[in-house]
Parts: C-alpha cells; sequence; structure tokens
C-alpha cells in the first residue's frame, strides 16, 4: 500500500527497489515500536527436545490462560531484562536472521508469507529462523537465562 500511494509516479524499473527498502523500514519501524508483544514461556528451539533444522516452535507454543493475569514487580522486572536481552541478540544477528526471525515471530507470519516477503524459498526461511532461534537462544544462556 505505501509503494502505490506514495511512489506511484515513479517508473516501474524502480518498484523492486523501492518495495524492499520499504519493506525494510516497516520492519524496523515495528521492531523499534513494539518492543515485545509478549514473553515466550519457553525460548524457541534450543529450549526443546528436538535438534533438527525443520522444528518450528510457533506450533508447539501454547497460550496460557492466564496471559491477562497482573505479574508482580519482580516479575515484571525479570521479564524486562530478558526482553533486553533478546533485543541484544537480535542486534547481533546477521541481517536476513533477524528479517526471518521478525517477520515470522514478532509480525506471526507463517513460513509461505514470510519467504514472500522476504523474496527466497520457504527453506530459506525455515533455515534462518533456525540458526537464529540457536543463536538468540545460546546469547542468553550464556547470560545464564535457562528454561
Amino acid at each position: 500500500m505505501k509503494l502505490t500511494e506514495k511512489y506511484s509516479g515513479k517508473p516501474a524499473e524502480e518498484f523492486p527497489m523501492l518495495f524492499q527498502r520499504i519493506l525494510q523500514n516497516t520492519i524496523r519501524d515495528y521492531y523499534r515500536r513494539q518492543k515485545v508483544r509478549s514473553l515466550w514461556t519457553t525460548l524457541l528451539s534450543s529450549f526443546s527436545p528436538h535438534q533438527e533444522e525443520e522444528y518450528d516452535p510457533l506450533e508447539t507454543l501454547e497460550v496460557e490462560d492466564d496471559s491477562n493475569k497482573i505479574h508482580r514487580p519482580e516479575e515484571t522486572l525479570a521479564r524486562s531484562q530478558v526482553v533486553k536481552l533478546i533485543e541484544q541478540a537480535l542486534e547481533s544477528l546477521p541481517a536476513r536472521q533477524r528479517e526471518a526471525f521478525l517477520l515470522r515471530y514478532w509480525e506471526e507470519l507463517d513460513v509461505s508469507e514470510t519467504a514472500a516477503a522476504m523474496g527466497c524459498s520457504e527453506g530459506s526461511v525455515k533455515t534462518h529462523c533456525s540458526r537464529a532461534t540457536h543463536a538468540v537462544a545460546a546469547f542468553l544462556k550464556s547470560k545464564g537465562i535457562e528454561p
């Protein structure tokens, strides 16, 4: 929508480049605005018994019944500290891994939607997400965060 609203007068040859830039900026803007929608109760694939590349942690997470529950101050502080560590881990990821991770887990897109947005295959999305989740988990483990 942004492409058609703001750049409809541009030559068609520039559309792919403009679309990529708009997509990247939108992802960055969203990430800056929305620090965290919710904190995961389990930390993705490295905390699971599965170690295969095809494992998708979104398919195994369950929504807690008390997700709207008010938490004690020390729980809120602990969660905010973990969120900051996750943000640090995300900043250290390569751009494509970070993009795949944010589209899948923050934007909650499925694999095919993420592949379309990134302009790559579904297998590449799975690989990027798997590597990103392993890297984030390793970073958190190095900081003393366990499941």
